[in-house]
C-alpha cells in the first residue's frame, strides 16, 4: 500500500501500522477506506472520548444516554421525547443550501431510527458580521437550505439561535437539533442481533455524492477546500418523507432487530457500528446494493454518503413484508446480506471477497488521543484588562439602540419567516422567546426546547462560559414554564492537536459537566466538531447546548412579552457590576475583554426552581431571562414582543453601563398582576431568593432611572431599530 493513499485518507503512520497488526497484514483499497472514515475525529471521537466520558449522563428520567442514534427521556404517561443535535458545518461552509439542508435531512433520520415521529427541528447558526458579502452569501444558502428541507418535509422549524462574529467569516457553524415523539413500548436500538437475520438496504439508491465527506469534515478548511464540493451530499426531502412513514410502520409491525441512518461513513458505518453493538459479524454483497450511478466499486459504495437511506435488520423470514411496507411508500428494500456469528465485516462483490474486517476493530479500537492541553497566551491579558477605565456613555437611549441593531441581538424574523414552524398545528409558543414550545397530541402537557451558547464568554473563560451554555438553555425553558429534562450537546472546537483549543475543549466541557449536575439535566448523547479553522484560524470554541424541557400542564405555557398596564415587573437574582464579554463592550467600546460573567450554580438553581415555582402557582404573566445585552435590552424585548412600554427604577449603586447592559448571570425577570402582588412578595422571601421590585408595565415607551441618569425611548422606535437590522443588511 503506497504511503501517499492511507495519508490522504487521512490516516497517520501509527494508525496505519495499527490497521496491519489488527488484520495480521496489509489493508487493501476497500478495508483502508473503511478504516480511514470510521478512524476519522468525526467518525470515531478519538481526541474526545477521554473528555466526553466526564459528562454526567444518567438521571430518573434517562431511558437511553450516549451510544445510540439519538437520548430519550421519560416525559410520562408511556411517551418519552427522542432528540439529539450534530454539525454540518464543513459541507455548508463549501455549498451552504445543500449542506444545510442534509444536515437536517440526517438529524431527521437519527431520530426516527429509533421508532420516534420527528416533531419539531431548532438550529444553532454562527456566521461571520453580515456587512461581508460572503457572510450574507452563505446565511442566504444555509437559511433556504434548512427551509427547504423542513418545509418540504413537514417538519417544523420551532425555534434556534443565530450569533455573528468574524471568527465565523470562513467557517460558519450549522447546528441542528431535532425532536421527536414515541410511546416507550415502541423504541428501536441499531443493532444487528440474531446470526441468519437478513440485512437489508431501504431507501434512496446509491451514488457517488458524499465520499469521504467524513473525513473531510475532519481536517480544516482551506482555500482547496473549494475542490471537495463533490463530498457535500445532495438531499432530497420528498424521498425522506416517504422513508420516514415506511420506517415508522415497518417498527410497529415488530419485525425490526434493528435500524441505523446510513449518515458519516455510509453503509460502513451503520453496518460495522450495528454489528459491533450486538457482538455479531455482518456478511453483505455490495454488487446487490442498488445504484443510481453506474461503474462504482466496491470502495465507493461502502463510503458513500448518499442520503435517505437506511440499514435495517428485520427478523429472518420477514424480508418479503418488509419489501411489500416499503413498495407501499415507492421504495426499494432490498436484502444485501446477513447478520453472522463470527465478528467480521465480511464485503463481498458477487463471490469475491473484497474486505474482510473485526466489526469492532473499526469501532472499539479505534485509537483514542490523550492530547496536551495548554492555556492560551491570550487568556491572561483579556480577563485582568481593567474595565474599570472605560469611559460611560452619555447617551444610554442611544447605546441601546445601538445594542438592539446589533444583528446577533435584532430580531430574527427575517429568518424564521422563511421557515414552516405551525405545520402540524403544535407549536405553541413560536420562534423568537425564551423558547420554543409544542404541544403533545392527545394530552395536556408540551415540551419546551431551545439551543444556546455565548461563544463569547467561552472564548475569556472556557470552564465558565461552558457552565453558562448550560445553565442559560436551563434557563430559557424554565421562563417557559418547562421543567429542564436533559440536552444533547454541539461542541464545535479548532484543530485539537493544538494544545491551546484541546485545553478550551477540557475546561468548556468541565464547567457543562459541573451544570449538568448541578442543575439535574444529564448529557444524552451529541456531536463533536473539531478542526473548525481557515488558515491557522480557529472559531471562538462554541460548545451549544440543546435542552429539552417538560410542561406537564398547558396552564403554565408561559412569554416573554408584557401583557398588561399595572402589571409589577420583578427581577428575580442580582445586579452585579460587570462587563466582561458583553456584548456593550464589543459593539461600543470595540473590546472583547475581561472575564466571562461569573456564575454562581446554586444562585442559578435556586432562581430557577423559584422561577418555575411561581410559574406553577399562577403569578407570572411573563418570564424572561437576562442575556446579550443585559437588563435593558430583555426589558425592551418584553416591551417590543407586548407592544406596551414599561416605567423602571434601577438604585443598585451599580455604574449605569453596568446596570442596564452588564450580563450578570441567573437573572429572570416576571410580571405579576398588581392584585398578586402581595402574595407573590411573600412566596418569593419563603423561597429565599433575591428579587427587587423594578416598576410596572404600562404606557408606550421603556423608561429606566438610575442615579443621575434617565433612558427613555418609545416602544415604536425600539420595535422598529429592532425588527430592522437583519432586513436592511441583507436587502441591501
Amino acid at each position: 500500500m503506497s504511503r501517499e493513499l492511507w495519508k490522504e485518507m487521512g490516516l497517520t503512520q501509527e494508525e496505519y501500522t495499527k490497521i496491519q497488526e489488527i488484520l495480521e497484514r496489509e489493508p487493501n483499497e476497500v478495508e483502508l477506506g473503511m478504516f480511514a472514515t470510521m478512524w476519522s475525529e468525526h467518525c470515531s471521537y478519538k481526541t474526545s472520548k477521554p473528555v466526553l466520558r466526564t459528562f454526567p449522563t444518567e438521571g430518573p428520567r434517562i431511558l437511553q444516554g450516549p451510544g445510540e442514534n439519538a437520548g430519550i427521556v421519560d416525559i410520562g404517561d408511556g411517551q418519552a421525547a427522542v432528540f439529539k443535535i450534530e454539525s454540518h458545518n464543513h459541507p455548508s461552509a463549501i455549498e451552504p443550501y445543500q449542506g444545510a439542508a442534509t444536515g437536517v435531512g440526517g438529524i431527521i433520520r437519527d431520530i426516527f431510527t429509533m421508532g420516534a415521529r420527528p416533531v419539531a427541528v431548532l438550529d444553532s447558526l454562527r456566521f461571520g458580521p453580515l456587512k461581508s458579502k460572503k457572510s450574507r452569501f452563505l446565511l442566504d444558502g444555509v437559511v433556504a437550505g434548512i427551509a427547504g428541507y423542513g418545509n418540504c418535509i413537514g417538519i417544523p422549524t420551532i425555534g434556534g439561535d443565530i450569533y455573528f462574529h468574524p471568527s465565523y467569516e470562513d467557517n460558519c457553524l450549522v447546528n441542528v437539533l431535532c425532536i421527536g415523539l414515541i410511546d416507550q413500548k415502541d423504541i428501536a436500538k441499531g443493532t444487528a442481533a440474531g446470526p441468519g437475520n437478513p440485512v437489508m438496504v431501504v431507501g434512496a439508491r446509491t451514488g457517488r455524492d458524499g465520499i469521504h465527506g467524513c473525513t473531510f469534515a475532519s481536517e480544516e478548511l482551506s482555500e482547496d477546500s473549494e475542490e471537495r464540493r463533490p463530498a457535500v451530499q445532495v438531499g432530497d426531502p420528498f424521498m425522506e418523507k416517504l422513508l420516514l412513514e415506511a420506517c415508522l410502520e415497518l417498527i410497529k409491525t415488530g419485525y425490526v432487530v434493528g435500524m441505523q441512518d446510513m449518515g458519516a461513513a455510509g453503509l460502513t458505518s451503520s453496518s460495522c457500528e450495528m454489528a459491533s453493538r450486538a457482538g455479531t459479524g455482518i456478511e453483505m454483497d455490495v454488487a446487490k446494493v442498488p445504484r443510481r450511478e453506474t461503474g462504482m466499486n466496491p470502495y465507493e459504495i461502502m463510503i458513500s454518503e448518499s442520503q435517505e437511506r437506511m440499514l435495517v435488520v428485520p427478523k429472518q423470514g420477514k424480508e418479503e413484508e418488509v419489501k411489500k411496507i416499503f413498495a407501499k411508500w415507492g421504495l426499494e428494500a432490498v436484502v444485501v446480506g446477513q447478520v453472522t456469528d463470527d465478528g467480521f465485516m465480511t464485503i463481498k462483490e458477487g463471490e469475491k471477497v473484497v474486505a474482510r474486517v473485526p466489526a469492532k476493530a473499526l469501532t472499539d479500537m479505534c485509537p483514542a488521543y490523550t492530547s496536551e492541553a495548554v492555556e492560551p497566551e491570550y487568556i491572561g491579558p483579556a480577563q485582568s484588562y481593567d474595565l474599570s477605565t472605560l469611559p460611560e456613555m452619555e447617551d444610554y437611549s442611544q447605546t441601546l439602540l445601538s445594542l438592539l441593531g446589533t444583528c446577533t441581538i435584532a430580531s430574527k424574523e427575517w429568518i424564521f419567516r422563511q421557515y414552516d414552524h405551525m405545520v402540524g398545528l403544535n407549536t405553541i409558543v413560536q420562534p423568537g422567546s425564551d423558547a420554543a414550545v409544542l404541544r403533545i397530541k392527545g394530552t395536556n402537557k408540551a415540551l419546551a426546547a431551545t439551543v444556546d451558547c455565548n461563544a463569547r464568554y467561552v472564548y475569556l473563560n472556557p470552564y465558565a462560559g461552558g457552565k453558562i451554555a448550560v445553565a442559560e438553555a436551563a434557563r430559557n425553558l424554565v421562563c417557559s414554564g418547562a421543567l429542564p429534562l436533559g440536552l444533547s450537546d454541539c461542541l464545535n472546537f479548532g484543530n485539537p492537536g493544538k494544545p491551546e483549543i484541546f485545553w478550551q475543549f477540557k475546561e468548556a466541557a468541565r464547567g457543562m459537566s459541573e451544570a449538568c449536575l448541578e442543575l439535574e439535566t444529564p448529557v444524552t448523547g451529541g456531536n463533536v466538531s473539531f478542526h473548525n479553522e481557515t488558515k491557522g484560524e480557529a472559531i471562538y470554541p462554541t460548545p451549544v447546548v440543546g435542552m429539552v424541557g417538560l410542561i406537564k400542564d398547558l396552564s403554565h405555557v408561559t412569554t416573554m412579552n408584557f401583557k398588561k398596564e399595572g402589571d409589577i415587573i420583578i427581577l428575580l437574582g442580582e445586579n452585579k457590576d460587570e462587563l466582561g464579554g458583553s456584548t456593550y463592550i464589543s459593539v461600543i467600546h470595540g473590546l472583547e475583554a475581561g472575564n466571562a460573567p461569573e456564575i454562581d450554580l446554586k444562585l442559578e438553581k435556586l432562581v430557577q426552581r423559584s422561577t418555575l415555582e411561581l410559574i406553577k402557582e399562577g403569578f407570572v404573566t411573563a418570564a424572561h431571562d437576562c442575556a446579550e445585552g443585559g437588563l435593558a435590552v430583555a426589558l425592551a424585548e418584553c416591551c417590543i414582543a407586548g407592544n406596551i412600554g414599561a416605567d423602571v427604577n434601577l438604585t443598585d449603586g451599580i455604574r449605569g453601563s453596568s446596570l442596564l447592559f452588564g450580563e450578570s448571570q441567573s437573572r429572570v425577570i416576571i410580571t405579576v398582576p398588581k392584585e398578586k402582588i402581595d402574595a407573590a412578595l411573600q412566596r418569593l422571601k419563603k423561597l429565599e431568593v433575591p428579587y427587587k421590585v423594578l416598576g410596572n408595565v404600562g404606557g408606550k415607551a421603556l423608561q429606566i432611572v438610575g442615579t443621575g441618569w434617565k433612558l427613555r425611548l418609545d416602544t415604536a422606535e425600539l420595535e422598529e431599530k429592532y425588527r430592522e437590522a437583519i432586513p436592511c443588511i441583507m436587502n441591501s
